[in-house]
């Protein structure tokens, strides 16, 4: 099957060919870049919400929830689960599928886990043009679940328009974990499992800590209980709101702009970054000045500042 039969397949939603196209962008094959360019005037429909949180919170049983309500709505969805790849054998768990496996019937919902494969901060280098193949194939909402290593998961609020911090009672100091980074992130916050002790004065110490944000969309504080089916509700309908809310101020022209700026200037810099890692490699001004910094005849800024010298002479990168 050659690209232009695979891209008609896709946009026409056929689940067998989006999986295959899934694992060529994942594997990085080279027709990849051929058959985004084909699927990319299609994109741009799709709504994108992000879920992030501390390992344990019970993020996919709450997207499991979720994901079931918005099929029951006629809603198309897609779930990018994301799963730590191992550093030492390449492979990864993958468990989110089974915590999801009662929604793999449903002809609404698609999920595909994927390794994050030595990227960091909570995604896949594969991700956003995994997002894109969903996008064409005309997903209503595409969902995506972050590693859940904790707070150094900022990136997912570049890719979602929506994006949600999960949080459960008892996971320690919640004024520090706000001040470590990751909830200047949020548009939603849920407290799940809030049948546990504690919940109400977590709730009650984020929303005093959250209304001290400077966003004009201030973030809400939702009670969960996933197992249980509770508060999945008024999740989707504040998702929603907060979809709506961004239509009407613009913000969301601005999202995609600054997103697309972002995701150009990462290929750029990942293209040049090969190049000229190759010119450096063929030159052999690795190995000298590795030698040079060994025996301490030059300092490393300066072998950087030369190096990249005598690569910016070479007017034959390509």
């Amino acid at each position: 099957m050659d690209n232009n039969d695979l891209v008609k397949k896709v946009l026409s939603g056929d689940k067998k060919t989006i999986s295959k196209v899934i694992t060529l962008v994942d594997n990085r094959d080279p027709t990849v870049n051929n058959i985004i360019d084909k699927l990319y005037p299609y994109t741009g429909r799709s709504q994108v919400v992000g879920i992030t949180g501390p390992l344990g919170v019970g993020k996919s049983t709450l997207i499991g929830q979720m994901i079931k309500s918005w099929s029951k709505k006629g809603k198309k969805v897609a779930v990018i689960a994301i799963d730590p790849t191992s550093p030492f054998h390449g492979g990864a768990i993958l468990g989110d599928r089974i915590r999801m496996q009662d929604c793999f019937l449903d002809e609404n919902i698609f999920i595909r886990s994927i390794g994050t494969r030595g990227a960091y901060g909570g995604l896949s280098k594969s991700t956003d043009e995994i997002t894109k193949v969903f996008d064409a194939a005309g997903y209503d909402i595409v969902l995506i679940e972050t590693v859940g290593a904790g707070q150094v998961e900022v990136d997912i609020a570049k890719l979602a328009h929506t994006t949600i911090v999960v949080v459960v009672p008892g996971l320690g100091d919640v004024i520090q974990t706000i001040k470590a980074g990751m909830f200047e992130i949020p548009d939603i916050v849920v407290v799940n499992k809030s049948d546990l002790a504690g919940a109400d004065q977590l709730v009650m110490d984020l929303e005093t800590v959250l209304n001290l944000s400077h966003k004009k969309w201030k973030p809400p504080v939702l009670k969960t209980v996933s197992l249980k089916n509770e508060g999945i509700d008024d999740l989707i309908r504040v998702i929603e709101k907060h979809w709506n809310y961004q239509k009407e101020k613009g913000l969301l022209y601005e999202k995609e702009t600054n997103k697309i700026r972002e995701e150009l200037l990462n290929l750029i810099t990942d293209d040049l970054k090969t190049k000229i890692l190759n010119e450096i490699n063929k030159s052999g001004l690795l190995d000298l000045y590795t030698k040079k910094l060994i025996s301490k005849e030059i300092t490393p800024y300066i072998a950087k500042d030369e190096i990249i010298k005598e690569i910016l002479k070479n007017k034959n990168i390509s």
